[in-house]
């Protein structure tokens, strides 16, 4: 397949009283239902000690709107899940710590989910809902959050992929939120969030993304390939990420992304607001060039989402020069 067949074939202040803060968890929900995001429900969390530095809370989610379960990497203890933390009817103090809705950390002889002895951390509960209250003077929802909204990419995570940046994406958010410019670790544990969608392939899945690979090596570019496959250049839906991050209370989001689509679908007012997008440039990119992923295949895939999806990212001088026409390229 020629790179001209390829074109000819694809279209161009105090703590809340206990009664308001289940009014206010109310209306909260009555909001969140008629602005049809997805409802989600975080079943498990637990503390995974990482090569960065500091631990994360790994937090794992279903929901109504498909069967995959998603996930949410935290930084930082004190960002917690609504769903995660409310009392459950008949539920005892170790059931809780099992599944992860305690508070500072676990260890042998512990007894209470609620309270952590060995560091003088507890939590309150609506005694009407068993929902977690939040004092508006120290809650990180008021806080702007490091967020990347990240899509599973198996090749890119696993197999050591040179097609695209993903995994270069995934280490380089978590380093960001573990430690600040001058190396130290941010806050003892970090500060952030990456919500792990399970959305293979741009949402086309891990079958069809190889058979996208194979047409890109017949002259097809990563656009064209979807769409010659008869899918969408973008299957992905980002509100399961959005009801994520608002389960986890967060309101003021910096995102770490270069797409702007992925910006306007983060967008949740009254819920969410995106205060800043916060620009991935490639290592290879960057100043130093003895870093990142090196190929003429990621060039060419990272140089057709600028060019034809609209990724807000500025080549490098030496690929200014590459052929571009899609009827001439083969990318």
């Amino acid at each position: 397949m020629t790179a001209e067949t390829v074109a000819e074939a694809v279209p161009s202040s105090s703590t809340l009283s206990q009664n308001k803060s289940a009014a206010a968890a109310d209306a909260a929900a009555a909001a969140k239902a008629a602005s049809g995001l997805p409802h989600v429900q975080c079943i498990a969390r637990a503390r995974i000690p990482t090569v960065q530095g500091p631990d994360i809370f790994l937090h794992l989610y279903q929901n109504d709107r498909d069967n995959k379960e998603h996930l949410a990497i935290v930084f930082g203890e004190d960002i917690r899940s609504r769903s995660l933390f409310r009392k459950h009817a008949g539920e005892t103090q170790e059931a809780r710590m099992i599944r992860g809705a305690y508070v500072g950390k676990l260890y042998p002889g512990r007894t209470s989910a609620d309270v952590d002895e060995k560091q003088g951390l507890s939590l309150q509960f609506d005694e009407k809902d068993g929902s977690l209250v939040v004092e508006p003077s120290t809650t990180w929802c008021e806080q702007e959050t490091l967020v990347r909204i990240h899509s599973e990419c198996y090749t890119g995570e696993t197999a050591w992929s040179a097609r695209c940046d993903c995994g270069e994406q995934f280490d380089r958010a978590g380093k960001l939120m573990a430690v600040d410019h001058e190396g130290d670790i941010k806050g003892g544990n970090g500060h952030g969030v990456i919500v792990y969608l399970r959305q293979e392939g741009r949402g086309i899945g891990l079958g069809e993304k190889l058979k996208a690979y194979n047409l890109q090596d017949l002259g097809a570019d990563t656009v064209q390939a979807n769409l010659l496959l008869k899918h969408p250049v973008d299957a992905r839906d980002f509100s399961i990420g959005r009801a994520i991050l608002i389960d986890l209370g967060i309101s003021q989001v910096r995102l770490l992304t270069n797409n702007p689509d992925k910006v306007a679908q983060v967008e949740q007012p009254p819920f969410l607001h995106c205060v800043e997008r916060v620009p991935m440039v490639p290592l290879s990119w960057s100043g130093n060039h003895s870093e990142g992923i090196h190929s003429k295949e990621i060039d060419g895939y990272l140089r057709t989402k600028i060019e034809r999806m609209g990724h807000l990212l500025q080549q490098p001088l030496t690929l200014h020069t590459a052929p571009t026409d899609p009827k001439t390229a083969a990318i």
